[in-house]
Protein backbone atom coordinates (compact mmCIF):
# COMPACT_ATOMS: atom_id res chain seq x y z
CA UNK A 1 0.00 0.00 0.00
CA UNK A 2 1.65 3.44 -1.28
CA UNK A 3 2.31 6.01 1.74
CA UNK A 4 0.01 9.12 1.74
CA UNK A 5 -1.40 7.77 -1.66
CA UNK A 6 2.31 8.30 -3.55
CA UNK A 7 1.86 6.34 -6.66
CA UNK A 8 6.09 6.34 -7.47
CA UNK A 9 8.94 4.26 -5.80
CA UNK A 10 11.20 6.19 -3.94
CA UNK A 11 13.74 6.04 -7.35
CA UNK A 12 10.88 7.23 -9.53
CA UNK A 13 10.51 10.33 -6.76
CA UNK A 14 14.39 10.60 -6.97
CA UNK A 15 15.11 10.20 -10.75
CA UNK A 16 11.69 11.91 -12.22
CA UNK A 17 9.45 13.24 -9.39
CA UNK A 18 11.47 15.67 -7.28
CA UNK A 19 13.55 16.79 -10.50
CA UNK A 20 10.41 18.11 -12.28
CA UNK A 21 8.83 19.68 -9.19
CA UNK A 22 12.37 21.32 -9.40
CA UNK A 23 12.13 22.49 -12.60
CA UNK A 24 8.63 23.75 -11.97
CA UNK A 25 10.43 26.03 -8.85
CA UNK A 26 13.17 26.82 -11.20
CA UNK A 27 10.44 28.70 -13.55
CA UNK A 28 8.90 30.28 -10.28
CA UNK A 29 11.89 31.58 -9.19
CA UNK A 30 12.46 33.46 -12.28
CA UNK A 31 9.61 35.52 -11.56
CA UNK A 32 9.09 35.72 -7.44
CA UNK A 33 6.44 37.70 -5.53
CA UNK A 34 7.70 40.61 -3.30
CA UNK A 35 6.76 39.12 0.43
CA UNK A 36 5.46 42.49 1.31
CA UNK A 37 2.16 41.50 -0.39
CA UNK A 38 1.61 39.10 2.43
CA UNK A 39 2.17 41.44 4.84
CA UNK A 40 -0.35 44.35 4.44
CA UNK A 41 -2.79 45.32 7.19
CA UNK A 42 -5.97 44.08 8.00
CA UNK A 43 -5.64 41.77 4.02
CA UNK A 44 -6.13 38.33 5.27
CA UNK A 45 -5.44 35.34 3.52
CA UNK A 46 -8.69 35.52 1.98
CA UNK A 47 -8.42 38.58 0.47
CA UNK A 48 -4.93 37.75 -0.76
CA UNK A 49 -6.42 34.69 -2.52
CA UNK A 50 -8.95 37.02 -4.22
CA UNK A 51 -6.08 39.47 -5.68
CA UNK A 52 -4.10 36.42 -6.71
CA UNK A 53 -6.76 35.21 -8.53
CA UNK A 54 -6.51 31.35 -6.71
CA UNK A 55 -9.86 29.55 -5.68
CA UNK A 56 -8.36 28.00 -2.35
CA UNK A 57 -5.16 28.37 -0.19
CA UNK A 58 -2.48 25.39 -1.53
CA UNK A 59 -0.47 22.91 -0.25
CA UNK A 60 2.90 23.45 -1.94
CA UNK A 61 6.61 24.36 -1.08
CA UNK A 62 7.75 28.28 -0.81
CA UNK A 63 11.42 29.56 -1.16
CA UNK A 64 12.45 32.71 0.46
CA UNK A 65 14.74 35.05 -1.56
CA UNK A 66 16.94 37.61 -0.90
CA UNK A 67 18.76 39.61 -4.03
CA UNK A 68 18.26 36.89 -6.16
CA UNK A 69 19.66 34.08 -3.60
CA UNK A 70 17.19 31.72 -2.29
CA UNK A 71 17.94 31.64 1.54
CA UNK A 72 15.06 29.57 3.01
CA UNK A 73 12.54 26.61 1.69
CA UNK A 74 9.27 26.09 3.43
CA UNK A 75 6.12 23.90 2.87
CA UNK A 76 3.14 24.25 3.84
CA UNK A 77 -0.54 22.32 3.26
CA UNK A 78 -1.95 26.55 3.07
CA UNK A 79 0.88 28.31 1.29
CA UNK A 80 -0.35 31.73 0.92
CA UNK A 81 -1.68 31.23 4.97
CA UNK A 82 1.40 30.61 5.85
CA UNK A 83 3.71 33.16 4.17
CA UNK A 84 1.36 35.66 6.40
CA UNK A 85 2.50 33.83 9.41
CA UNK A 86 6.29 34.63 8.39
CA UNK A 87 5.55 38.29 8.49
CA UNK A 88 2.39 39.13 10.26
CA UNK A 89 2.93 36.01 13.24
CA UNK A 90 2.97 37.23 17.24
CA UNK A 91 4.30 33.73 18.20
CA UNK A 92 7.35 31.87 18.15
CA UNK A 93 4.50 28.91 16.38
CA UNK A 94 3.26 31.15 13.56
CA UNK A 95 6.40 33.01 12.75
CA UNK A 96 9.22 30.25 13.31
CA UNK A 97 12.00 31.76 10.55
CA UNK A 98 11.25 35.27 11.68
CA UNK A 99 12.31 33.95 15.65
CA UNK A 100 15.32 31.88 14.31
CA UNK A 101 16.54 34.62 13.02
CA UNK A 102 15.75 37.26 15.74
CA UNK A 103 17.53 34.23 18.11
CA UNK A 104 20.65 34.66 16.33
CA UNK A 105 20.99 38.67 15.87
CA UNK A 106 19.95 39.07 19.80
CA UNK A 107 22.97 40.60 21.42
CA UNK A 108 21.88 39.11 24.95
CA UNK A 109 22.95 35.78 24.86
CA UNK A 110 20.75 34.81 28.32
CA UNK A 111 17.61 35.17 26.05
CA UNK A 112 19.26 31.65 24.60
CA UNK A 113 18.79 30.54 28.18
CA UNK A 114 14.41 31.05 28.13
CA UNK A 115 12.14 29.06 26.73
CA UNK A 116 10.84 30.06 23.39
CA UNK A 117 7.64 31.71 24.70
CA UNK A 118 9.37 33.59 27.55
CA UNK A 119 12.02 35.01 25.07
CA UNK A 120 8.71 36.58 23.40
CA UNK A 121 7.31 38.30 26.36
CA UNK A 122 11.55 40.13 26.24
CA UNK A 123 11.17 43.76 25.16
CA UNK A 124 14.55 43.68 23.60
CA UNK A 125 14.03 40.22 22.04
CA UNK A 126 10.59 42.12 20.72
CA UNK A 127 12.43 44.39 19.14
CA UNK A 128 14.89 42.23 17.42
CA UNK A 129 11.89 39.36 16.57
CA UNK A 130 10.21 42.86 14.72
CA UNK A 131 12.98 43.47 13.15
CA UNK A 132 13.33 40.18 11.71
CA UNK A 133 9.62 39.82 10.23
CA UNK A 134 10.60 43.26 8.77
CA UNK A 135 13.89 41.44 6.93
CA UNK A 136 11.49 39.00 5.73
CA UNK A 137 8.93 41.21 4.34
CA UNK A 138 11.91 42.76 2.24
CA UNK A 139 12.05 39.23 0.84
CA UNK A 140 10.60 37.96 -2.57
CA UNK A 141 9.08 34.23 -2.74
CA UNK A 142 8.42 31.81 -5.30
CA UNK A 143 6.01 28.88 -4.72
CA UNK A 144 4.89 25.64 -6.74
CA UNK A 145 1.44 23.65 -5.44
CA UNK A 146 2.43 19.95 -4.57
CA UNK A 147 -0.56 18.11 -3.42
CA UNK A 148 0.80 14.55 -2.48
CA UNK A 149 2.12 15.24 1.58
CA UNK A 150 5.21 12.90 0.87
CA UNK A 151 6.60 14.25 -2.56
CA UNK A 152 5.84 17.54 -0.51
CA UNK A 153 7.84 16.73 2.37
CA UNK A 154 10.70 14.98 0.69
CA UNK A 155 10.94 17.76 -1.76
CA UNK A 156 11.73 20.15 0.76
CA UNK A 157 14.66 18.65 1.84
CA UNK A 158 15.57 18.19 -1.46
CA UNK A 159 15.23 21.82 -2.99
CA UNK A 160 16.95 22.99 0.21
CA UNK A 161 19.85 20.75 -0.63
CA UNK A 162 19.61 21.85 -4.36
CA UNK A 163 19.41 25.46 -3.70
CA UNK A 164 22.55 25.53 -0.62
CA UNK A 165 19.63 26.89 1.91
CA UNK A 166 21.70 25.63 5.06
CA UNK A 167 21.78 29.09 6.85
CA UNK A 168 18.09 28.76 8.01
CA UNK A 169 16.41 25.68 7.18
CA UNK A 170 17.12 22.88 9.64
CA UNK A 171 15.26 19.61 9.74
CA UNK A 172 15.82 18.86 13.38
CA UNK A 173 12.78 18.04 14.82
CA UNK A 174 11.59 19.34 18.11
Amino acid sequence: MPLHECPHTFQELTAMVLPAHMSRMRVALAAPSNMELFARPGVGAGTLLKELHIPKDFSGCYVLIEAGVPIYVGISRGVVGRLRQHVCGKTHFDASLAFRIAMSKHPDRAIANLTRANAMQDPQFGATFADAQKYLRSLQVATIAIDNPLELYVFEAYCAIELDTNQWNSFETH
